[in-house]
């Protein structure tokens, strides 16, 4: 089984769209068997909530319903997981210097896997009107359907 984490910095907006359009990407290929996958953020500030209102709403439109619940990453979480997919560079390096003496997991940058996009990151949308919203989307389709592929075919 492979293992994958989606990594933003509140686990309210990017990480849990990633996650919710991996998962339904897993399913439609018949994959749920082969992975297992979540979503955390750097911070706990929004532990336990919903993903962001305007987040749902805006998966809803493309048939999507994020059920995640922020939670922080863990230390436990280096060693379950293969993988963990940062969506921009502070979430990389975060992530890097966190990582435990020993850990297998391998730390990804999600726009590395952009075929049909171009863009340095996966930018926060929070503070942004309807259209980062969408945008964000958008590239997390992209990336997440690169992401299995390269995932599938190793």
């Amino acid at each position: 089984m492979i293992k994958v984490l989606f990594i933003c910095l509140g686990n309210i907006c990017r990480s849990p769209m990633a996650e919710t359009i991996f998962k339904h990407l897993v399913e439609q290929r018949g994959l749920e068997e082969c992975f297992e996958v979540d979503s955390a953020g750097l911070i706990d500030y929004h532990e336990g909530e919903q993903a962001d209102n305007r987040m749902r709403r805006h998966a809803s439109m493309h048939g999507y319903h994020i059920t995640h619940r922020s939670r922080p990453i863990e230390l436990a979480d280096f060693t379950h997981f293969d993988f963990i997919i940062g969506m921009d560079r502070h979430n990389i390096r975060a992530l890097e210097s966190m990582q435990p003496a020993g850990s297998c997991a391998q730390i990804m940058d999600m726009a590395s896997f952009l075929r049909n996009h171009q863009a340095d990151t996966v930018p926060d949308p929070y503070y942004g009107g309807d259209q980062g919203f969408e945008y964000v989307i958008t590239l997390l389709e992209d990336a997440c359907a690169a992401l299995l592929d390269h995932l599938s075919d190793n």
